[in-house]
């Protein structure tokens, strides 16, 4: 299995304020949807409450320490040790096919899964906006591979690259 992390963020590490995204960027909504259909998306309950449905053709995750949370349609799990076992269980039930599963906030799931995740693809834009809740910091255990310039237009108002990260092979 495979644990990536997507996301956007401002200049300051911004991902969030009063619970949703400070901008709005089309281009980055379309990315994350194509990048992550037909997998699973994991998110924590504030996350799943502020998208308030499962999100379509996707596995839905929710990690939560309510042990009495419901989230219909969606699989819930109450620690990365309970969230590493399903995944297992999955790659075991498709023959070993390895999935990769996309870790989608909020701030606290990233910071619990940092540990663990093997790649990350971030929307950088190029702005800095009001925001409550910021991507942790991260160091030279990851390698940039891929950088793609997204187009700036009427609809996509600020300059943004898409780039994506893997951890280093000799840094775990």
């Amino acid at each position: 299995m495979t644990i990536s992390f997507i996301l956007a963020m401002d200049e300051q590490r911004g991902i969030g304020v009063d619970n949703r995204l400070p901008w709005r960027l089309p281009a980055d909504l379309a990315f994350f949807k194509a990048t992550t259909m037909g997998h699973a998306v994991l998110m924590g309950r504030k996350t799943y409450e502020s998208i308030g449905k499962p999100l379509p053709g996707r596995t839905n995750i929710v990690l939560t320490r309510d042990r009495d949370y419901q989230a219909p349609g969606c699989t819930v799990v109450h620690s990365v040790e309970e969230l590493l076992a399903f995944a297992k269980a999955a790659d075991r039930a498709d023959n070993g096919e390895e999935h990769e599963i996309f870790v989608i906030g909020g701030a606290e799931i990233f910071r619990l899964l940092m540990p663990v995740a093997d790649r990350m693809y971030i929307t950088e834009i190029a702005h800095t906006f009001p925001a409550d809740t910021f991507f942790p910091e991260f160091g030279s255990e990851w390698q940039e591979v891929r950088r793609v310039r997204g187009v700036k237009d009427g609809a996509n108002p600020y300059d943004y690259d898409f780039v994506v990260y893997e951890r280093k092979q000799d840094s775990r």
